[in-house]
């Protein structure tokens, strides 16, 4: 009985071994900081063991390499040498690599958290043999290199997480996501409205009921104003501001629905730069000129979000699309 015990604690202490050399180092350092610092305590066990890349992993191959030739030797000292080398490599094989490697593989986290106090216990027994190795390691390759997605991976990744059931991700956040990491790649040119497009008001034009009729038809909140031609922008009208104005006076003697202050972008200009400059100017509209200072149209607060969300957000005053 003794003879078989001994090789069910070796068997077990190699797949032990085995299991926690894969298990642990299909956990990448930069998940388990990100999960340890949202609270994950299965992350928070593993982390400071992880963190010491080289010494764990020369400590669990040099203990899988120690228990897998004991037991070669004692299972020869019970059977003639084929059948104890056959014994020990289907033993080792199958149960000491395979099926342990399988299944910690898709319990790394769940196992590698049961198995940590074991683990340091370890490395602190057999630092006086694997610390130098770890330390030359260390000196000659140098720390693990990070993982970096690109924006396409991630976008990728998002993708997946939605398909999957498993995933808390829905349509919408997998839209917006994907909205947010692309804008800042598109330009003003693909999403501004063209200048032939554009409403604009002569700043002598008078505050009159035909006026008001038609800024209340067109149901915009603001609107280019400029002097002579349409190239010379002055400023913007704010419909908001326009009840409280006198009537039949000129948009450019109103004191609070002219602003002389407005934002002039290019159209080869990004779109998050955009959106920073308006964010830091508290402005909703810009005016986009090409390099020869020619007005080309006009972008707007709402036509970045529409980019990030991936959708056209539709007010009370738009005219529904049947």
């Amino acid at each position: 009985m003794d003879e078989y015990a001994i090789s069910l604690l070796l068997i077990a202490l190699s797949a032990l071994f085995s299991g926690l050399t894969l298990g642990y180092f299909t956990l990448n350092t930069q998940n388990l900081r990100r999960q340890a610092k949202l609270g994950n305590k299965e992350a928070i066990n593993i982390l400071p063991i992880r963190e010491k890349g080289n010494q764990l992993l020369t400590t669990l191959l040099f203990g899988n390499v120690a228990v897998n030739a004991a037991l070669s030797v004692y299972l020869s000292s019970l059977a003639g040498g084929v059948v104890a080398a056959l014994s020990a490599t289907v033993l080792i094989f199958l149960f000491g690599e395979i099926i342990p490697q399988a299944v910690l593989s898709r319990h790394a986290m769940k196992f590698g958290s049961m198995a940590a106090p074991f683990v340091k216990i370890l490395i602190f027994m057999l630092a006086p043999i694997t610390f130098p190795i770890a330390w030359t390691l260390d000196r000659f390759l140098g720390q693990e290199i990070p993982s970096m997605y690109s924006k396409n991976e991630i976008m990728e990744i998002v993708s997946e997480h939605e398909d999957s059931e498993h995933s808390p991700i829905d349509e919408d956040e997998e839209r917006i996501i994907h909205g947010a990491l692309q804008f800042s790649h598109t330009t003003v040119r693909e999403v501004m409205t063209p200048k032939d497009k554009v409403r604009m008001y002569e700043e002598n034009q008078r505050l009159t009921d035909p006026f008001f009729e038609e800024v209340t038809e067109l149901g915009f909140s603001r609107y280019p104003v400029y002097s002579g031609n349409r190239e010379n922008i002055t400023g913007i009208l704010f419909t908001k501001d326009l009840l409280v104005e006198e009537d039949d006076i000129a948009i450019k003697e109103t004191h609070e629905a002219f602003g002389s202050q407005f934002l002039t972008v290019r159209q080869s200009d990004k779109l998050d730069t955009v959106l920073a400059c308006m964010l830091k100017q508290n402005l909703h509209m810009g005016i986009v000129r090409n390099r020869k200072k020619i007005f080309m149209g006009v972008i707007t607060l709402e036509d970045i979000i529409e980019e990030i969300i991936q959708q056209e957000i539709v007010d009370e005053d738009d005219e529904e699309v049947m």
